[in-house]
């Protein structure tokens, strides 16, 4: 029996037992009032070490972290930690793993899809199902790995929606009416100008340098990703590895991009040509839009009114999805909607290759 009674009255216990790792620990701990609570640690201790699933929920996430997070991004891991903290743990934190069942998910569910949550504002269908992957993710680790088994995410319906609200974008009439506001500051209107033209993300552009250009072809390479992270710069690879790609300039942008490192001999080859923030960014297109008196959208939209000019002009999905860095299934699910009808041509078509009736 490894549960003891000390001389003193109080209860311990002594025990040896092996971590997920094979390695052999020894372990006593003194000054239980009981020789079940004695029990209880033991039990939890090995269970944490072991990693069986008679582990809590706060437990396990430590061991997910260390499996996942050293293969993600650094700002990928720091979003999926503060939804795993601040929504997961405060409900899931004490369970245990083997004992979380469909029901608790479905509570877990029901409150946050609560008119009441999130300070009586709700949340968004898109971060509902955000929140709910997180979860699923955990289980679905603790399931393939450590013998979660029945995996309770597998009976329930996941919350929220995956569809996100209508797209915002520019026309090009608006861009350009935003253009000539932010003449007045030429580094912002530059950079401006390579997002709304290339439709390159917000984190690219911040990344680039005198380097990412080859002037000989007119070309810019992207291939890396600015972040802000802990008040520190930080440069990543892109979002995917389908977003390192080599673009095309057309020959206006090439000549502004040029004009500008000229004015700025400073910017040395390797440096950031942009030393903005991402907030610096945003607070300027507030302060345009406003000026110029067009629709105020977020930065990331002028990504979408890239795409949006690029499928007016008859470009093809495919075209368009190595531009930006996308699979081409991805373009044509998000942008269906701005592509031309062609269902009128194709049974015309059709009806000529039939011959007549």
């Amino acid at each position: 029996m490894t549960v003891k009674q000390s001389k003193n009255g109080t209860w311990f216990t002594q025990f040896r037992c092996k971590d997920k790792f094979g390695n052999e620990a020894h372990k006593c701990k003194r000054g239980f009032p009981t020789p079940e609570e004695a029990q209880a640690w033991e039990d939890d201790f090995i269970a944490s070490a072991g990693c069986t699933m008679a582990m809590t929920f706060e437990e396990f996430f430590l061991v997910y972290a260390a499996d996942v997070k050293p293969r993600l991004r650094e700002h990928t891991w720091r979003q999926k930690e503060y939804v795993i903290r601040t929504k997961l743990l405060p409900f899931f934190g004490k369970k245990r793993m083997a004992e979380i069942s469909s029901l608790d998910i479905v509570r877990w569910q029901n409150d946050l899809m609560s008119p009441d949550a999130n300070d009586g504002k709700g949340y968004s269908p898109t971060y509902l199902r955000s929140i709910n992957n997180q979860l699923t993710a955990i289980l679905n680790h603790a399931a393939r790995f450590y013998g979660l088994s029945p995996n309770p995410a597998v009976r329930t319906m996941k919350m929220g929606s995956k569809d996100t609200k209508e797209m915002s974008f520019w026309t090009k009439d608006e861009y350009l009416k935003f253009a000539d506001v932010m003449m007045e500051s030429p580094r912002l209107f530059v950079a401006f100008e390579v997002l709304y033209w290339t439709g390159i993300r917000e984190g690219e552009l911040l990344a680039l340098t005198p380097n990412s250009f080859d002037w000989r072809r007119n070309t810019m390479r992207i291939d890396k990703s600015y972040q802000r992270l802990g008040g520190r710069d930080v440069i990543t690879d892109p979002k995917t590895p389908k977003s390192i790609r080599t673009l095309k300039l057309p020959n206006f942008l090439a000549d502004t991009v040029k004009d500008y490192l000229s004015s700025h001999p400073e910017i040395e080859p390797g440096n950031r040509m942009f030393p903005l923030s991402k907030s610096q960014l945003s607070r300027a297109m507030k302060r345009g839009s406003e000026k110029a008196g067009v629709k105020r959208i977020r930065i990331h939209d002028l990504r979408h009114s890239h795409v949006s000019l690029l499928i007016d002009m008859g470009f093809s999905a495919v075209a368009i999805a190595d531009r930006m860095g996308h699979e081409s299934s991805g373009i044509t699910f998000r942008y269906a909607h701005l592509f031309p009808n062609v269902q009128d041509d194709m049974a015309d078509g059709l009806d000529n290759e039939r011959g007549g009736y």
